[in-house]
């Protein structure tokens, strides 16, 4: 029996991570975007991440990995068992991704979009089938982390709930549902967290290095808010906090100048080789 076609739209950070758990896990993907250069840095960063997984010990043994197959065309999506959008967390664009996924899609094909905080009942004006969108907030490196929190919006069905959850069983991941709302849980608590942090270090309280090191010694935070801001990367977590301040009005949820002026330098993290840390002497 054939394993089931993911389709992947976006071919940044999350989705070559999504692409790469399901390619470990013997599910084949096609991978779409609108930029060939992006895609076959996608394929390479796959590869890679491939390989990473296996010496972690993330990965099956004795499976052979899947077969990746990237296209420029949305069209690909047709014959797809499931379609994950991927896309950067701007209301635009996902409403532009999905209204043309959900045009294509057979009737009862699961559509995910990967958000971090944009509500599931909001999408759900983009889709003809409301009942087949699902949210999914995979972690980064996906590959690597196993939880992944799912958002069943209002219109969600129970059909769409249950092959989500067999998908994500089937790739090894444990998976927590939870109601739709801005944020969810996971960036709605983590999000605020890491804008604190920034402001922490604008105030002159403590450096970048001292505020991770005391969410890690003190509070059991595995890296630090700082250095997961630079795994996020830095212009998605402001993405993502302006989302969330605009559904809010939290103050908190306001980007921090530092945050915005280091999106302004192009500093955003790993991908880019600087952040709060520098990364591009480990590249190099």
């Amino acid at each position: 029996m054939d394993e089931p076609l993911v389709v992947i739209v976006g071919a940044g950070v999350m989705g070559t991570g999504i692409s790469t758990l399901a390619l470990g896990h013997g599910l084949p993907v096609v991978l779409v975007d609108v930029d060939e250069g992006v895609l076959d840095r996608a394929a390479a960063a796959a590869a890679n991440g491939l390989r990473h997984a296996q010496l972690a010990g993330a990965l099956p043994t004795g499976r052979t990995p899947a077969k990746l197959r990237t296209t420029l065309s949305l069209n690909d999506v047709a014959d797809a068992a499931v379609v994950i959008e991927a896309v950067t967390e701007l209301p635009d664009k996902k409403a532009e991704v999905l209204a043309g996924v959900s045009a294509l899609v057979r009737p009862g094909t699961p559509l995910i979009s990967n958000t971090s905080g944009i509500p599931i009942d909001e999408m759900a004006a983009w889709v003809k089938n409301p009942g087949d969108l699902i949210g999914t907030h995979f972690m980064n490196p996906a590959y690597l982390i196993s939880m992944v929190e799912v958002i069943r919006g209002p219109q969600t069905a129970d059909e769409t709930v249950e092959s989500v959850l067999s998908l994500l069983a089937r790739v090894g991941r444990r998976a927590v549902v939870v109601r739709d709302a801005p944020g969810f849980v996971t960036s709605r608590l983590l999000h605020p967290m890491i804008n604190d942090a920034a402001q922490v270090v604008s105030a002159g309280t403590a450096t970048v290095e001292d505020v991770d090191t005391l969410m890690q010694g003190c509070l059991g935070h595995p890296t630090g808010p700082l250095r997961t801001a630079d795994l996020i990367g830095i212009d998605n977590l402001v993405d993502a906090l302006e989302a969330l301040y605009a559904r809010t009005g939290d103050e908190r949820c306001r980007p921090s100048d530092l945050l915005l002026e280091k999106v302004r330098r192009g500093e955003l993290g790993r991908k880019s080789g600087r952040g709060f840390y520098n990364y591009s002497e480990a590249q190099s």
